[in-house]
């Protein structure tokens, strides 16, 4: 399993409350998803060098504590359901020094499908990529 994504709070992140505005989170899962698939050995460049991207098919986020500036947040990825044209990314956001078998502080999820580049119609990732397809197969069954 990759390691958690580490992210401190930069102040131009926060809101006039003093915490991080709620759309930020959604940048933050980019950032742990793109590290996640780079750890697993397959970056987000070299996903679209083939001809394919993974648009977001749907986004949530379930909010609780709030990061305030220079905080940093430990956030761990996980597949959470996969099918041959869909891919569940689920995230949970500890700030540094939680427990990480504990609670989270927000949780969340973004849902993926393959499409080609060219046309943007959705294709099997199980036909097209099966080397990444058995690696979303192995860290589901380990969940």
């Amino acid at each position: 399993m990759p390691k958690p994504t580490k992210i401190t709070v930069r102040y131009a992140e926060t809101d006039r409350m003093g915490v991080v505005y709620h759309a930020n989170y959604l940048v933050w899962f980019d950032v742990a998803r793109t590290e996640f698939l780079q750890e697993l050995g397959f970056p987000y460049d070299k996903i679209e060098e083939q001809g394919y991207m993974a648009p977001v098919l749907e986004a949530h986020v379930n909010y609780g504590q709030s990061f305030t500036f220079g905080d940093t947040a430990l956030i761990i990825v996980s597949i959470t359901k996969l099918t041959p044209v869909k891919v569940k990314y689920s995230y949970k956001v500890y700030k540094e020094g939680d427990d990480l078998k504990g609670k989270p502080r927000l949780t969340g999820y973004t849902m993926h499908c393959l499409v080609c580049s060219d046309t943007f119609k959705p294709v099997s990732q199980k036909k097209v990529m099966p080397a990444l397809f058995s690696v979303y197969q192995k860290l589901l069954k380990e969940e």
